[in-house]
């Protein structure tokens, strides 16, 4: 299941490229339209936390990193940027951070995993589906995947482990949660499970995925940051 040897800056990279391309292409009034999947935000504001992210790796701005107080200043800083300008400070940013990123190594599997679920965000909301497949979800799927596994110092009464569950999916099986042996497993491609656990589907939409045993939905959230969404989400 694990990636070998990933590239994270060239799957950055072709995120960042293509979404880029895709965002220039539209205008004022459909980047101003509210995403689906990030109720609060603009796709424009998707945009401006990507860019935000390289802005503040660069200057080391890392206090409170991944926290709302801190994705909510990379937005509120460039709220009223003209696309152009966004997108050029996201560029020049992005080239710095991209040279380090394939030294810096596993860690960058969080970067990947937001830069995906922020690409599928925009994709949704402008209606361009598509790069389910890409190098990206490879990266962010076996990130997400290797940290929701049992802890490899854990026992049987761990207060972290969760009852487990067995993950079947188009690229390989895995046990999260806790140690193999569950009675649930969880039928899924790869996509949905990334959108499921990411608050990109709602409720229902999680409990009517191919489940044996019975849905498992709030287990499935990675943390308090990613609840199920409202309402459902089609993309």
């Amino acid at each position: 299941m694990t990636t070998p040897n990933p590239d994270y800056a060239g799957a950055y990279h072709d995120v960042r490229v293509v979404l880029m391309e895709l965002l220039r292409s539209r205008s004022d009034a459909e980047l101003d339209v509210i995403a689906p999947a990030t109720p609060e935000w603009r796709v424009r504001d998707i945009a401006a936390h990507l860019a935000g992210v390289c802005d503040d790796i660069t200057q080391g701005n890392m206090t409170g990193v991944a926290s709302d107080e801190w994705t909510a200043a990379q937005v509120a800083k460039r709220a009223d940027w003209a696309t152009g300008r966004l997108l050029d400070d996201w560029d020049e940013h992005a080239t710095f951070v991209e040279g380090q990123m394939n030294a810096l190594g596993p860690g960058m599997g969080q970067m990947l995993f937001d830069a995906f679920t922020h690409e599928q965000d925009i994709r949704g909301a402008l209606g361009e589906p598509g790069r389910r497949d890409s190098a990206a979800e490879a990266i962010a799927f076996d990130w997400i995947v290797t940290n929701m596994r049992a802890p490899a110092d854990a026992s049987p009464d761990d207060s972290r482990l969760r009852p487990p569950i067995h993950l079947v999916t188009d690229a390989g099986e895995a046990d999260i949660f806790g140690a193999p042996g569950s009675a649930t497993t969880l039928r899924v491609s790869r996509f949905e499970f990334l959108r499921s656990i990411t608050g990109r589907r709602s409720r229902r939409q999680i409990e009517a995925l191919g489940w044996d045993g019975a849905p498992r939905v709030d287990d499935l959230c990675v943390s308090d940051l990613f609840r199920p969404a409202l309402v459902d989400i089609v993309e």
